[in-house]
């Protein structure tokens, strides 16, 4: 069997965003948008700002940053892996990265079917299971 890929992977531009976010506002959490006031981005909070729902799923880490997404967001993305990248451009208006220059993204690959059978043995965790810890 294959050991199973991350879901969440992140760029070098990513990872250094996020590095210099955390010096200004402390620990992270990354929450993919489902399309709503910013469109469809991952958001940016300080952690204990941003409140996840008990069913939301950590799909993954960006460096040491969860990233979370609604239970209906996941069933479309959970044949991918996650891709957390940059670009130019100002972020969504409750985001941490709006006003830097940069705005975070998201971009995916489908995973091989080798892939997804070695994820299949992988329990999905929700921010209710983080907290029970």
């Amino acid at each position: 069997m294959h050991t199973p890929p991350p879901r969440v992977v992140a760029t070098v531009a990513a990872l250094g965003l996020l590095s210099q976010l955390e010096v200004r506002y402390g620990r992270l959490l990354l929450f993919q948008s489902g399309g709503c006031c910013d469109g469809s981005t991952p958001m940016c909070y300080a952690q204990g700002d941003f409140l996840t729902g008990d069913a939301d799923i950590c799909v993954g880490f960006a460096g040491e940053t969860p990233f979370y997404m609604t239970p209906e967001l996941f069933s479309y993305w959970q044949n991918c892996q996650i891709v957390l990248d940059i670009a130019d451009g100002r972020g969504g208006m409750f985001s941490l990265d709006s006003g830097t220059g940069k705005r975070f993204i998201t971009q995916s690959r489908l995973f091989s079917d080798a892939e997804l059978a070695a994820l299949a043995a992988i329990t999905i965790t929700t921010s209710a299971s983080h907290a029970a810890r």
